[in-house]
This record gives C-alpha cells, structure tokens and sequence, in this order.
C-alpha cells in the first residue's frame, strides 16, 4: 500500500470495523472521505454474483471515458487477467478479503500509466454484499482523463490480513504476476513458488500473511 489516499482509506475503514472484520455499508459517510471520493467506487454483486460498479467517482469515470456503474469490475482488465480478479472480488465479498493490486492502464494510442487498487469489504448482510475501493495513478501524466484507459494488466498482488499486518506496507514485497499462465496452470496457481505457499480453495496461503 504505498499511495497516500489507499492509506488514508484504509485507515478510515479499518477505524470504522473495529474489531469486525468489516463495517456495515450504512456507516460508511461520504463527507468523512470526501477528498478521497472521485477516486472511489462501490462494487457490489449482480445476479450473476459477479463484481458490478454500484458507484464510482468522476475522476474515475474520466480515467476510463466512460459512466462505470453497472459495469462488470473484471471487464476493465486484460482477458488473461479477468478470472483472478473476479476471484479476488468475491473474496472481497464472501472472505471480507483485504486486496492491494498494481496494474498497468493502457489508452488505444499506447500511453500507459501505473496504478494502486485498494477493496476493502462493507458488510451489506448475506443479500447484498458490498466493497469499497479506490484506484489512484502512481503518476499523473497530463493526458490522464483526456485519454481513456481501454486495458488494465495486473502486474502485482496482495491479500492482506487487516488484523496482524501494520497499517503502512510500502515496504513489503508484492507478489508479480507473470505474463502467462505456464503449463496450464490458473494464473493464481503461477503465483506459487516452490516451498512457499499453499493453497486453500481459490486463495494461496503464504507464511506470514494471506496472499493471492
């Protein structure tokens, strides 16, 4: 977590839970975020049970031209990327995961700028299911909200445990994702590295934390 609004956003949602594993979506207020709220979305589940746009801000909107709500979540990455993202969502979801992933936004003329992407879980009750999230540029290139980003390639990971890991993780390692998926494996399973991580359903454990 190395951007200061996905910090400053997960200490206001980690203030809020207490000692729950998420606060309720009704306790989440708008003007307590609100220097935070055109880089933020609401994400919840549609009838499929896949991760839709509920709410996104306008400087989100302008980073991808176009009115994101009602859109799939997964559908802004790259094709290869779209099955771990929808996984990570619903951990989001069903788990109250904690996720930190960096991409690569790409436009149609080839221009491409990092990005940090926080979820954070909201407990809406079994029926409807909410995250909270932000998505903020690593840099600010001056052609950013004037041309669309068309791609998003996943190029690091994390599954954080918001109990044991220390608010500010700028330091810690995060997990590359490679390219490709080799020998047929899922791109989560790819994750893997020999001797150090296991897999419990669609999530991979790793000593000292819980990482996708």
């Amino acid at each position: 977590m190395k951007q200061d609004g996905s910090v400053t956003l997960f200490q206001y949602w980690d203030r809020l839970r207490g000692n729950r594993p998420a606060p309720k979506r009704t306790e989440i207020e708008p003007a307590d975020i609100k220097t935070l709220l055109a880089d933020t979305f609401i994400l919840e589940k549609d009838a499929r049970g896949e991760a839709v746009f509920r709410l996104a801000g306008t400087r989100l909107c302008a980073t991808f031209g176009k009115e994101l709500k009602g859109f799939s979540f997964a559908s802004l990455w790259a094709e290869k990327d779209q099955a771990v993202v929808g996984k990570l969502a619903r951990s989001a979801f069903d788990m109250k995961s904690v996720i930190v992933f960096a991409f690569d936004g790409c436009t149609a003329g080839g221009e491409t700028v990092g990005f940090e992407l926080l979820l954070l879980p909201l407990d809406g009750g079994i029926e409807s299911p909410r995250a909270l999230g932000s998505l903020i540029p690593c840099n600010k290139p001056f052609w950013l909200g004037t041309e669309a980003i068309v791609e998003c390639r996943v190029t690091s990971l994390r599954i954080v445990d918001a109990d044991r890991e220390p608010v500010f993780l700028k330091n810690r390692p995060a997990v590359p994702v490679p390219p490709l998926a080799p020998d047929g494996r899922s791109l989560t399973d790819s994750l893997i590295e020999p001797g150090h991580g296991r897999r419990f359903r669609h999530l991979v454990v790793f000593e000292g934390g819980r990482n996708g």
